[in-house]
């Protein structure tokens, strides 16, 4: 089970990287070019939430399932580096990144013009990839090693 769940949770990774990386690029063209919000772009922002919210879910999961996860919270797991960014840094700064990106979607829903639309999602969802870049332990990722 764990290993099915770290599969998934790896795969989901890639495709919200995918789809995250098509929708910001789709908001900025619109923000750059002073396009009219359409319904794509609010489909592509919500296909990003919804990615989103489906990662933190799987992920969730395996936090609690995982030897690397809650169980391995301890003070010796703060001084190494890689058990720190399992057990704290990649779990904390995902959940603070998909509300990032929670709030940019609600509030662009709640915009009154397309460009706060466009600004909103764009900052957000920003924040967010840059929060999620941050905290993925490249070294251990299954999908490049």
């Amino acid at each position: 089970m764990y290993t099915g769940f770290k599969h998934l949770h790896s795969t989901i990774a890639l495709l919200l990287l995918i789809v995250f990386a098509l929708a910001l690029v789709f908001h900025i063209i619109g923000l750059l070019t002073s396009s009219q919000y359409s319904k794509g772009h609010r489909v592509a922002a919500l296909v990003g939430l919804i990615a989103s919210h489906l990662q933190l879910l799987v992920g969730l999961v395996l936090y609690f399932i995982s030897p690397l996860g809650v169980s391995n919270l301890s003070g010796d797991t703060m001084k190494d580096s890689l058990g720190r960014l399992y057990a704290l840094e990649h779990p904390l700064i995902n959940i603070i990144a998909i509300a990032l990106i929670t709030i940019g979607y609600s509030k662009a829903k709640k915009a009154t013009t397309d460009k706060q639309k466009f600004t909103k999602i764009v900052v957000f969802y920003s924040l967010g990839l840059i929060l999620i870049l941050s905290r993925i332990p490249w070294q251990t990722w299954a999908l490049i090693n």
